[in-house]
């Protein structure tokens, strides 16, 4: 017992006089607990929905009024015909179109027109939920029209059409988000940990008192795992396919593009990060923080569109926001690179950044 009482003595002492560690299980806990919880919400709000008005009788009116004062729902424009929303849509500034199709108010007591949604696949609970919000206000609205008329709402009024995931599968928007994860992982995790592996035997200094540059070190210690992440990508895209049905709509080169930028940012990050630390348990730690900021408040689960406006400000600054989008609507959408050159280019220019830092915090002694 007075063994074991010597080394917890010794464990605490040791843990105090770390300058790092009690800073970081104070701050983690707090941070998990007070600010990830409202950022994390699976309720979907401000659904952007673009309404096709063929009608203009005072019964869209009320129709586009009620979804205008809707909590869930934005109004994003009244458009003149489809193709326009449809657009939009492509374009990522509408979530559901609404047709309302023309002689709608003058059917409305008597045999009512069928009325379009179409809502974006790409992000599946969001489109999911988001139509289900706009069919349940302009269900409710054409209630109260009819009931004051004594009429009673028919059934299959609405014909609702899912875009780009036509299944509404989960598992569609969720397997490029698992594929960034993986890269996550392979790409910044375990280069750190190598790194820091070094430091923890000594070899590191031997590697120091040698003519061979940082640079050339590090990049020693990367490019392994950067065709590990490759493999894998590739690996995950056959069994999406294999497995899901799952195919890529736009260009196999396209995913593996975004997949260098983002592969290049990540292992920069890790390095820097065994860099500035002495152990292998400050590294996990700080990697671990890093990789759930990443996941829980780039938008990788839940849609940022439903986060406060603080935290989708927060997103510009993280790099995995753009690689997600690209992923998604490349995968879904079939999008190209010329379509989305201001994520390439913001993944790139942080792959520059972490560079930069990364051997900024390489000191190399000898």
């Amino acid at each position: 017992m007075g063994v074991l009482r010597s080394l917890i003595i010794k464990e605490i002492r040791q843990f105090r006089r770390n300058p790092f560690m009690p800073k970081l299980v104070v701050m983690f806990p707090i941070a998990i607990v007070l600010v990830m919880p409202w950022i994390t919400t699976m309720d979907v709000k401000d659904v952007s929905v673009g309404i096709v008005d063929y009608d203009g009788s005072d019964v869209s009116h009320k129709i586009i009024s009620r979804i205008d004062a809707s909590e869930y729902l934005e109004l994003n424009s009244i458009y003149q015909d489809y193709p326009s929303a449809l657009e939009d849509m492509e374009d990522g500034r509408v979530d559901a179109i609404l047709e309302i199709p023309d002689g709608f108010g003058r059917s409305i007591l008597s045999k009512p027109e069928k009325l379009s949604v179409w809502s974006n696949g790409v992000n599946s609970l969001k489109g999911s939920l988001g139509s289900q919000y706009l069919m349940q206000t302009v269900m409710q609205c054409l209630k109260d029209i009819r009931s004051s008329k004594g009429l009673q709402i028919p059934e299959g009024l609405i014909e609702t059409t899912n875009l780009y995931n036509p299944t509404m599968d989960y598992k569609h928007f969720m397997i490029p988000a698992l594929m960034i994860m993986l890269l996550v992982m392979i790409g910044g995790f375990l280069p750190a940990l190598n790194l820091v592996s070094e430091k923890e035997l000594g070899t590191i200094e031997q590697i120091n008192v040698t003519p061979v540059n940082r640079f050339v070190f590090t990049l020693s210690k990367l490019i392994p795992f950067w065709i590990i992440c490759f493999i894998d990508l590739g690996l995950c895209m056959t069994l999406a396919l294999l497995v899901y049905g799952l195919p890529v709509a736009g260009s196999v080169w396209a995913i593996f593009l975004a997949a260098a930028l983002f592969i290049i940012v990540m292992s920069s990050v890790g390095v820097m990060i065994a860099n500035l630390s002495d152990t292998m348990q400050q590294t996990m730690f700080i990697m671990l923080f890093v990789v759930l900021s990443f996941i829980l408040i780039s938008g990788l689960m839940t849609p940022v569109e439903s986060m406060p406006e603080w935290a989708q400000k927060v997103t510009w600054f993280l790099p995995p926001t753009y690689i997600i989008k690209i992923f998604r609507i490349v995968y879904l959408k079939g999008a190209s690179v010329a379509e989305l050159w201001t994520d390439y280019a913001a993944l790139a220019g942080f792959a520059v950044l972490f560079c930069i830092l990364a051997a900024m915090t390489y000191k190399k002694r000898g």
